[in-house]
């Protein structure tokens, strides 16, 4: 008796991160920017993680949500681990840049992103972001 290959899914992963991260990550794809490692622990015997990375451009992208229902970037203690973390990524030679929900939703974080890669931002796409 032979057995059969098991069918092959044409399901989609989720990706990691957030809503507001796979919007950002939608944004950026549609833009015809390089795909950005994710989730990323980029400080050698630190926890950190970084949630997009360009490393050939040496960029950072940290996603602040939950900035509007008291969540973790908004409280004391990860305010302190936020800074902490860009601090030490920018000593590193890091460049980084932290967007919010409205930054993202407006289309101004993918505009920044475009020029820290030295990309044009097309009409187009911030359009449809708006």
């Amino acid at each position: 008796m032979t057995r059969k290959a098991p069918a092959r899914s044409l399901c989609v992963v989720a990706p990691r991160g957030s809503r507001l991260e796979l919007a950002l990550l939608l944004q950026c794809k549609a833009a015809g920017l390089p795909d950005p490692a994710r989730e990323v622990a980029l400080l050698e015997g630190r926890r950190f993680r970084a949630d997009f990375v360009w490393r050939e451009a040496r960029l950072v992208v940290e996603v602040q949500g939950g900035t509007y229902v008291r969540g973790r970037h908004s409280r004391p203690r990860g305010q302190r681990a936020d800074c902490e973390k860009l601090n030490l990524l920018q000593l590193d030679g890091w460049r980084v840049l932290q967007v919010t929900r409205d930054q993202i939703a407006n289309g101004q974080a993918l505009g920044w992103i475009c020029a820290a890669l030295g990309r044009v931002a097309s009409p187009r796409i911030l359009a449809e972001v708006e």
